[in-house]
């Protein structure tokens, strides 16, 4: 979730739109940050519009998630049964024709940040907004056949935003079971593997939800580990634990929330497997026996 997005076209966005401008430190709101920060992709030129302010849908999105090669696990049943869960795709596809927008500043609880950045891309222009789209999509139509009801926090990979604070928002009306941000990073060629970014507590905000989130952040990881064979990140956390305070969708969320970065972006061997449609199949499979183990030990 590094914001460096280059530019190739990725399934549903335009061939050869080249993704410049960097938005700054302050913009990176959900891909982990590398040693020297986040890099952002340049918006694109664009009528300026207003993020939306994204309500909880009640249990679907505005397309249909793309077509899954498995229904399931088939040992979450009774764990996922009934349960909310929310599922944030980071960033938006439409985030970069409108920088005015995701530069507005917001409150994230210990200090203020931009609204939303527009994420990163591989080298061959597959961008981190249509991954985390793809993604999110098979993950929650596997929670539903388990008998979860799953909320995702936009409903297309067209739109601007919603801001990090609404997103985090979203998953406090729907008092969710629990709630996942999906991204991948964009750190440097030579750093790989993938980490969860868990919260720290800020006072007045989300101390409560942070001993679960913890323990969230433990499932996720070990469930992603098993299942999809990547390594722990071998440049942020430790054991692919990256405790930030500087999220705000983590600071704002008083119900148990983790980030995931399901790989680097940059990194040729990570890219080859995000860009894969049976790969992100297993990520989203590993991802659901992440949410098992969470709810069941």
């Amino acid at each position: 979730m590094r914001i460096h997005r280059s530019g190739t076209a990725a399934p549903g966005r335009a061939p050869g739109l080249a993704l410049g401008l960097v938005l700054g430190l302050g913009a990176l709101t959900g891909c982990g940050l590398g040693s020297s920060g986040k890099e952002t992709s340049p918006p694109r030129t664009g009528e300026p519009v207003q993020p939306p302010a994204a309500t909880a849908p009640a249990g679907g999105t505005a397309s249909q998630p793309p077509a899954s090669e498995d229904t399931g696990d088939g040992g979450a049943a009774d764990a996922l049964r009934g349960k909310t869960i929310v599922i944030d795709p980071g960033h938006n596809g439409g985030n970069a024709k409108n920088p005015s927008a995701i530069a507005k500043q917001v409150d994230i609880g210990n200090g203020r940040k931009e609204c939303d950045t527009t994420g990163t891309e591989t080298n061959a222009g597959y961008a981190e907004s249509a991954f985390t789209w793809d993604v999110s999509n098979r993950l929650a139509k596997l929670l539903r056949a388990q008998g979860a009801n799953v909320v995702l926090t936009r409903h297309n990979d067209t739109g601007v935003g919603p801001c990090i604070n609404e997103r985090a928002a979203i998953g406090n009306r729907a008092k969710a079971d629990a709630a996942l941000s999906i991204h991948a990073d964009g750190a440097g060629a030579a750093q790989h593997g993938f980490h969860i970014i868990e919260p720290v507590a800020v006072k007045g905000f989300n101390a409560k939800a942070v001993p679960a989130s913890q323990k969230l952040g433990r499932a996720i990881r070990d469930g992603y580990h098993e299942g999809t064979g990547v390594a722990y990140s071998n440049y942020r956390g430790t054991k692919a634990l990256d405790p930030r305070s500087d999220l705000g969708g983590l600071n704002l969320s008083t119900v148990p929330k983790v980030f995931i970065e399901c790989g680097n972006m940059r990194n040729a061997g990570d890219a080859a497997k995000l860009s894969s449609a049976a790969f992100r199949q297993k990520i989203a499979q590993s991802l659901v026996t992440g949410f098992d183990k969470y709810f069941t030990s």
